[in-house]
């Protein structure tokens, strides 16, 4: 991978796709319950994202409602996975150019290989607007979820809808 893209690729990126995106700063973020503390009154979906890998080396990004429970083992016989665990922090510059805390669907831009495999709560489908990392954790950004698979796809990535919620 060459240099990872920046927040403002992105936004360019976004634009000349004719998404529709509105960002906001803040503190950085880490986990869910930092962002519930700290991010303010932003309508839409908030999302967390599992960068996942098997034992074959394979990767996913699963972006899941952020309170939806996960069972790991679960998931991963859902997708013929095999067995998950957690990608490390080199995994995910090396895949996704970014560090733990700001992962995000967005930053699939950085995955020009297709080595990442996005996964998305099909229930997130259903809001009005999804709110993520912009390739940072000191922002977030919101776009229709609409827009946000068109982006996902305009990458060449074919996400997977699955129903998480049991």
């Amino acid at each position: 991978m060459g240099e990872p893209a920046t927040p403002q690729q992105l936004f360019a990126r976004l634009d000349q796709l004719g998404i529709a995106h509105r960002s906001v700063e803040h503190p950085p973020l880490r986990t869910v319950e930092e962002a519930k503390a700290l991010r303010g009154e932003l309508p839409g979906a908030h999302i967390k994202n599992l960068f996942l890998r098997n034992k074959r080396e394979e990767m996913w990004l699963v972006v899941a409602l952020e309170d939806r429970p996960i069972d790991l083992k679960a998931l991963a016989q859902k997708l013929d996975a095999g067995r998950f665990s957690f990608g490390s922090p080199e995994r995910l510059m090396r895949h996704l150019g970014i560090l733990p805390g700001a992962v995000s669907p967005l930053a699939l831009i950085n995955d020009a290989e297709h080595k990442v495999r996005p996964v998305i709560d099909r229930e997130i489908l259903a809001y009005p607007l999804v709110n993520a990392h912009p390739l940072r954790n000191t922002q977030t950004t919101a776009l229709g979820p609409a827009d946000l698979l068109r982006f996902i796809e305009s990458l060449g990535h074919h996400p997977t809808l699955i129903d998480l919620g049991g």
